[in-house]
């Protein structure tokens, strides 16, 4: 088997592609923003903690910093507009729940609200922060979780729920991983 090396700007690339999420955060006077994220990953089970990785020049980061809390919505497949919308227009300018559509519901043990449309949810405070190359991972211990009726199994079904997959610089979902 024959392989080539990959330049390093490249690199993460060629791992499996990760799982997108719309993640949800409060400025201190109560205003909800949004952020697109492929950098989300599972870390402990016990106890239940993720990771998220946020740029210092992203709006996000500041409000997720400043509040200690984020909630992790996963979108299905046709939330992908909506998507692409909140990954590249800033909060800072405009309100992302009025121009994707999307309807806040409040969580039930942080401030940052839900995104009703996205099939589950995990309520997040923030147990830690480290500044990792150009960008900074809060680790983020689950406080609650949601999900919608018939998508969880062992574990969230992704053929019913239809999550966004990611990898390098466009959002997609390989139409064979939902293959009927």
């Amino acid at each position: 088997m024959t392989k080539s090396d990959v330049e390093i700007d490249r690199a993460l690339r060629v791992g499996p592609p990760t799982s997108v999420v719309l993640v949800t955060c409060t400025s201190r006077d109560g205003r909800p923003n949004i952020i697109t994220l492929g950098m989300y990953m599972p870390i402990s089970t016990k106890p239940p903690l993720l990771a998220i990785g946020v740029s210092p020049r992203r709006y996000s980061h500041r409000l997720i910093k400043d509040a200690g809390e984020f909630v992790i919505n996963v979108p299905p497949m046709r939330l992908i507009r909506q998507v692409v919308l909140c990954g590249e227009s800033s909060g800072r300018d405009r309100d992302k729940f009025k121009l994707t559509g999307l309807t806040p519901k409040p969580s039930k043990k942080v401030r940052p609200p839900l995104i009703e449309e996205c099939v589950s949810h995990l309520e997040c405070k923030v147990v830690r922060s480290y500044r990792a190359g150009d960008h900074t991972l809060f680790l983020g211990r689950v406080v609650g979780a949601k999900v919608e009726d018939g998508m969880l199994d062992d574990a969230l079904d992704v053929m019913k729920a239809k999550t966004i997959i990611h990898k390098g610089g466009s959002y997609f979902t390989p139409k064979l991983f939902y293959r009927a």
